[in-house]
C-alpha cells in the first residue's frame, strides 16, 4: 500500500465560493462537474498522487468538527496560511513546530465552515 488515504472530499454550501477559497490559498485550478446530482470540484491530480474534491450534494455538511485533513503546505505552510484570512477563511493554529523530524503544521477553517490543517517540512 503506498499511501493510507487514496481520495478526500471536502463538503462546501457555495461551490464558487469554495473554488475562489482553495484556488487562491494554494495557487491551483479546480475543474467542476456534476457527477450523478452531486456537483463535484476537483483538485489537480495524477495516477501517482492522493487527491481530492470539493463536493456539494444533499449528503455533504462543512463541519469543523470530525475528520481532519491536511494539505501539503509545500516547502513552507506559511505560505498557505499567510493567504487564507484574505481569501474567506480563519487561521485557528499559526504555524507550529511538531518535531525536528516531523515539521510543522497549521490549522484554519475554510471558507464553507471546515477545519483543516497544512504540513511542511520547514
Amino acid at each position: 500500500m503506498e499511501n493510507l488515504i487514496s481520495w478526500f472530499e471536502i463538503p462546501v454550501n457555495d461551490m464558487a465560493r469554495a473554488k475562489k477559497f482553495y484556488s487562491d490559498i494554494l495557487g491551483i485550478e479546480i475543474t467542476e462537474q456534476d457527477m450523478f446530482g452531486t456537483l463535484m470540484g476537483f483538485f489537480p491530480f495524477d495516477d501517482k498522487s492522493v487527491s481530492g474534491a470539493l463536493v456539494k450534494g444533499d449528503d455533504y455538511i462543512p463541519s469543523s468538527n470530525g475528520v481532519l485533513v491536511y494539505l501539503n503546505g509545500g516547502k513552507d505552510l506559511n505560505d498557505i496560511l499567510n493567504k487564507v484570512t484574505a481569501a474567506g477563511g480563519n487561521v485557528i493554529m499559526p504555524k507550529t513546530l511538531i518535531t525536528e523530524e516531523y515539521g510543522y503544521l497549521g490549522m484554519f477553517i475554510d471558507s464553507e465552515g471546515n477545519k483543516l490543517a497544512v504540513h511542511s517540512n520547514l
